[in-house]
């Protein structure tokens, strides 16, 4: 039995915006309820707030597992270190073309670069060099995301006309 386990654990950049609102609502919500000792509605209006704070804390706080299989790619969302969801899983028998985000192998791609919205998986950090790879899949999707080198060698051994490390 020839398998191939790799593993890469990539945490997600949190935008400004997700921060400040995090803030917001916390400081909105203890208000609400310690305005809701003296009315009913602030009291229902904090436990809202206090509900919606959860939610904000759990996508604040993000990272992705990339887990490669036996020629199959699935890749986990981890939300505040306590919660995990199964976001998608790629058979790599469908990949089109895999190669670094800005890469001279992905110009003949760039018309569909442009018009598919691509789903981004990876840290949103631009590095150098670019760590951040994309590939076509299945015809209709476009990822990006950031495997480790492990994992695109890995990669590479079960398709190696279609992946390119440039």
């Amino acid at each position: 039995m020839n398998e191939t386990y790799v593993e890469c654990l990539v945490k997600k950049e949190t935008p400004i915006y997700m921060k400040l609102l995090k803030i917001l609502t916390i400081m909105l919500a203890a208000c609400f309820v310690i305005l809701g000792f003296i009315t009913l509605i602030a009291m229902i209006i904090g436990v809202l707030l206090c509900v919606a704070a959860y939610f904000v804390y759990l996508n604040c706080d993000l990272e992705y597992e990339y887990l490669y299989v036996d020629k199959e790619l699935s890749v986990d969302k981890i939300m505040a270190k306590s919660r995990r969801k199964r976001v998608a899983t790629f058979d790599m028998g469908k990949l089109e073309i895999m190669a670094p985000l800005k890469s001279w192998h992905l110009d003949n791609y760039k018309n569909r670069m442009e018009k598919e919205k691509a789903t981004d998986y990876s840290s949103g950090q631009a590095k150098q060099p670019e760590t951040r790879y994309v590939f076509f899949y299945d015809g209709k999707q476009q990822i990006i995301f950031e495997p480790s080198l492990e994992m695109v060698k890995a990669i590479q051994t079960a398709a190696p006309r279609k992946v390119f490390t440039d």
